[in-house]
Order: structure tokens, then C-alpha cells, then sequence
């Protein structure tokens, strides 16, 4: 209960609306939410009058560490902001001769437009052509790209054709490029757009809701196919603003070296910093002109100030000519790689031979045995190959693969092949004591492959299986397990869209067959005696 006390006071009333004492001069109102409440009057012993008021209604919540983060996060950005932001004058500069530099340089990529006059059939090609680009481009250089690009858009040219295709085909154009999830999210955001058939996103905010799409690409596609004034961020834009700005700790101080660079800029800020350079007349071109001047320029190595179009306002370069122990290269200051994790896998090839046998003793043609090759002396074979879809969620999610088991640590072969049989045995029913003949095996060799976080070593074995009575043994497991399977042929195999580790252990099982092939069938040379003279 707050109090308001009065020296003097006369003849209080008891209206809700207004106190006063036109002796001392004064009129104090009082109001509450409700507005009619009476208020509470009484005399003190000294004989003040004191008049009680209700307390108001208002709750302030307190808030939680979430929102008192945010806030915090949001005061550090305008600070950053004040501290690092581009004047009026330096912005409109650095627009025009970016631009200037962009219109005379860019590279000519299939994904990027000129035409100006656009309908909106056209527009929207545009804005899918752009993110199916923006897409690929992220963990992709850009010369591998353009071809993955060229056979996309021959294949899927619009929208519509690309939210009819199925998850199976998307992959296996994808096959190489790698980050598969890409792939997939492009397929469901495609099937959303459509479904919906309000058209194609134009806004940030639109555009961001659709599966897949975050911040970065959102901006790109806004501003570049429907000149939304947006900026984009990415590693190349923020390295830029990072030199032309000198943000950084003291990159020769053993304290500061030690924060990480995450800790002293957010990627927030960075975005806001962009959003001031962002011309408001052709957003998408300035944008692009950031992301080519970092890709091609400013790279993180060897940059190359001398043809840079925005040296003259780089704080990066000024530094640099009046301490050449500062380089341009320590902006930004480079943080701390996570440590790749070290895993092993055993992956098995089982070939199965499609040739019929004419009883249990009789002894395995070697051409067979060694076959999966298109044609071997003039015959066809028709064994196949036995490939595993991995689950749906997870590295490389619904992908066909040989199969594999993946292993503790370093195997020798023995723990190896008894890991593998037990594998085959439990999910297909090939046990090589029951159902099935061991034709051929071979230990092929050891490759390293790399993911962004993960360094994998594979042990490649060749499996050549006969199944006994000619029958097929793995009719009808599929429906009792959840692990999806199937057969190839050699011929099917070679044109699959196989991730590059895949196609890589197919790579060395032809090899090795290659070098069987010629070993058994080179004839061998016939001694020719001499006759020593005595």
C-alpha cells in the first residue's frame, strides 16, 4: 500500500477523482484502473492527513534468463553496431564502387540472370534457380557445382517437376556432392511450395517457413530473384565486413588469442552490419558483388588488396601499412577446430552368382566367380549385387550402400569377417554353413574417408556367394525386418547415383577383379631348355 502525505490539507474529499486544497495552491488527482474506487483517509497523531491509494492492478512478470539473455545479446549488438557501423557517406562509397567492380568482374554462372523485365512465371524460375544454386554452393566450391547445376535444372526445370520426383532420384542426382540432407530438404520444401499453390515465396519471413530454407538463404533468394532489401551472410560476407572494419581482438595478444572470435562478434551482428550496405536499389547484385568479392578477392589466404574495390575504406589494409606485423589476413581472427571424430567400419561387397549349379560337389567356374564385369569372353553374367538403404534419419540418411557393420576401433580381419557373418546371418539369412557356399573371398583393401566431423576408415572385403539348391534364400526376410534391401546388377550398379565413398569401394572390387581376371587367364610360358656345352 503506497502513502501521500500532505502538510495541508482541507476539507478532504472523498471523491475518487480529484483531492485538493485550494488553500495550498495544489490540486493532486488520483486514478486507478477501475476509476471509481473510493480512496482511504486518515489522520496521523501529528494531525496530517494521510490518504491511503489501492494498490494498481498491473503485474510485472520478471523475466526469465532467456528473455534477460536476449536483451543482454540485443544491447551488445547496438553497441557493436555504434562501435564498427559504416557512416552515410563511407556506405554509399563503398555500394558504388562494389557494384561498379561486380558489373565489369562477375563470373558468368548459369544460375545468375540479367534480364531485368521479368514476368512472374519468369520470376519464379528465377527465385528456384536460385536456391537450388544457394543450395548446392554451401560446402560446395563453385566449379563443381555448375555441372551438378546443369543436370538438375535439365532434369527437374521448374518447381513443379522437381516436387514429383522422389527421394530415391533426388539422391542419386546428388550423388557426389555430398551433405545429403541438402538434397532431401530441397525435395520437401519443393512438395510444400506446390502444395500450398500460393505461389512462391517473395519475403524473408515467407520464405523461411518453408522446410530447409534458414536466414542465409532466404536473404538470397529475396533479394536476388524479388529484390527484397535483405541482407545475406555468409563466410565469404563476413570476412569482408571483418577486414573492412578490423573487427577482431588484438591477434598478437597470447590473452585475447585464446577467445574465440564467435565470443567477441555474433553472426547477428555481422548480419546487421551487412543490412547497412545493402543498396536499396539493387539488393540481390550487391549482395552477390559481397559474396564474389570475398570468394575471388578477399579470400582468407591471399587476399588481394591491390585490385580490391573497397581498399580505400578497408581498416584491415590501413593497419597493415602502418604495422606490417598486423596483416590483413588475421581479420578475422580464425577460431578453434573441433577434433574430428575417429570411426571404423567394415563394409562387405556380396556378389551373389546367378549361375545354377548341377550338384553340391561340382566344382564353381572361376569366369563366374570372378564375374560382374559387362561381358567376359563374350558371355554375360547376370550375378547381382546386394545393397542396403540406410535408415531415414542420420549421416547420409536414405542412401544405398554394401553392407556394413560399423567396428569398435582397429579390426584385424578375423574379428572382422566373424562380425560380417554374423551380420549377413541375422538380417538376410545368408549363413555360409546353411544357405549359402563361400565361392570367393578376399580382402580388397583400407581407404579414409572424410566427413565434416567424422574421419571414417573402411575395410573393404569381397564376398562371392553361391545360394545352395539354386533358390533364394532372402525371399520374404525383407517383410520381417525393418532393414530395406535390393538387387543390382553390375550394369545397374555403375550408372546408380552412389555416394563418392560408395562408389569408391565398387572402384576397388573392379580393380581387384580386373587383376584376378588377368592373372588366371594369362597363359603361362613354356620353359624352353638349353643344352649346356661340354
Amino acid at each position: 500500500m503506497r502513502r501521500f502525505e500532505f502538510a495541508k490539507v482541507a476539507s478532504p474529499s472523498p471523491s475518487p477523482s480529484a483531492s485538493a486544497s485550494k488553500e495550498s495552491g495544489f490540486c493532486l488527482c488520483f486514478s486507478t484502473m477501475e476509476g471509481n474506487k473510493k480512496q482511504k483517509q486518515k489522520k496521523t497523531n501529528n494531525g496530517k492527513v494521510v490518504v491511503e491509494r489501492p494498490r494498481r492492478s498491473v503485474r510485472l512478470q520478471a523475466k526469465t534468463p532467456t528473455q534477460k539473455q536476449k536483451a543482454k545479446e540485443e544491447e551488445e549488438d547496438i553497441e557493436d553496431i555504434v562501435k564498427w557501423g559504416f557512416s552515410g557517406d563511407e556506405t554509399q562509397k563503398i555500394r558504388e564502387s562494389l557494384l561498379e567492380w561486380y558489373d565489369q568482374n562477375k563470373r558468368d554462372l548459369p544460375w545468375r540472370y540479367t534480364n531485368t523485365a521479368e514476368s512472374e512465371e519468369e520470376e519464379t524460375k528465377r527465385a528456384y534457380g536460385v536456391w537450388v544454386s544457394e543450395v548446392m554452393l554451401q560446402q560446395t566450391r563453385v566449379q563443381t557445382v555448375i555441372q551438378y547445376y546443369n543436370r538438375w535444372m535439365e532434369k527437374w526445370p521448374t518447381l513443379q517437376h522437381l516436387s514429383l520426383a522422389s527421394l530415391e532420384e533426388v539422391n542419386e542426382m546428388w550423388a557426389g556432392l555430398g551433405y545429403y540432407r541438402r538434397a532431401r530438404f530441397l525435395l520437401e520444401g519443393a512438395r510444400m511450395i506446390v502444395a500450398k499453390g500460393s505461389g512462391f515465396p517473395k519475403t524473408v519471413s515467407a520464405l523461411k517457413k518453408i522446410q530447409g530454407i534458414g536466414d542465409y538463404t532466404a536473404g538470397a533468394i529475396a533479394s536476388i530473384a524479388f529484390k527484397e532489401v535483405v541482407p545475406v551472410v555468409d563466410g565469404n560476407v563476413i570476412r569482408v565486413i571483418a577486414r573492412l572494419r578490423a573487427i577482431s581482438a588484438n591477434p598478437k595478444d597470447s590473452v585475447t588469442v585464446k577467445k574465440l572470435w564467435w565470443a567477441v562478434m555474433t553472426p547477428t551482428t555481422f548480419l546487421k552490419l551487412a543490412a547497412q550496405l545493402v543498396d536499396p536499389t539493387r539488393p540481390g547484385d550487391f549482395n552477390q558483388a559481397l559474396m564474389e568479392l570475398g570468394a575471388t578477392v578477399c579470400t582468407s589466404l591471399n587476399p588481394s588488396c591491390s585490385s580490391c574495390p573497397a581498399s580505400g575504406h578497408c581498416r584491415a589494409l590501413s593497419i597493415f601499412r602502418h604495422d606490417s606485423l598486423v596483416l590483413v589476413t588475421d581479420f578475422p581472427l580464425k577460431g578453434v577446430r573441433v577434433k574430428q571424430r575417429q570411426d571404423f567400419s567394415a563394409v562387405c561387397v556380396v556378389e551373389l552368382l546367378g549361375g545354377q549349379r548341377a550338384s553340391e560337389g561340382s566344382q564353381i567356374d572361376s569366369r563366374e566367380v570372378l564375374g560382374g564385369l559387362e561381358k567376359l569372353e563374350g558371355r554375360q553374367t547376370n550375378n547381382r549385387f546386394l545393397l542396403v538403404k540406410r535408415p531415414d534419419d542420420g549421416l547420409l540418411a536414405g542412401l544405398w550402400e554394401f553392407p556394413s557393420v560399423l567396428l569398435d576401433g582397429e579390426a584385424d580381419l578375423a574379428t572382422r569377417r566373424e562380425v560380417i557373418d554374423h551380420f549377413l546371418k541375422n538380417n538376410f539369412g545368408l549363413d555360409t554353413k546353411q544357405t549359402c557356399d563361400i565361392a570367393f573371398r578376399k580382402n580388397v583393401g583400407e581407404f579414409v574417408h572424410i566427413f565434416s566431423h567424422i574421419r571414417l576408415k573402411i575395410y573393404v572385403e569381397l564376398l562371392v556367394l553361391h545360394l545352395k539348391g539354386g533358390g533364394n534364400h532372402l525371399s520374404g526376410i525383407q517383410d520381417k525386418e525393418t532393414m530395406t534391401w535390393k538387387y543390382v546388377d553390375g550394369e545397374a550398379l555403375s550408372s546408380m547415383g552412389l555416394t563418392s565413398s560408395v562408389r569408391k569401394v565398387y572402384t576397388m572390387v573392379q580393380k581387384l577383379k580386373q587383376e584376378k581376371l588377368s592373372f588366371s587367364f594369362t597363359p603361362s610360358k613354356k620353359r624352353s631348355r638349353t643344352t649346356r656345352k661340354k
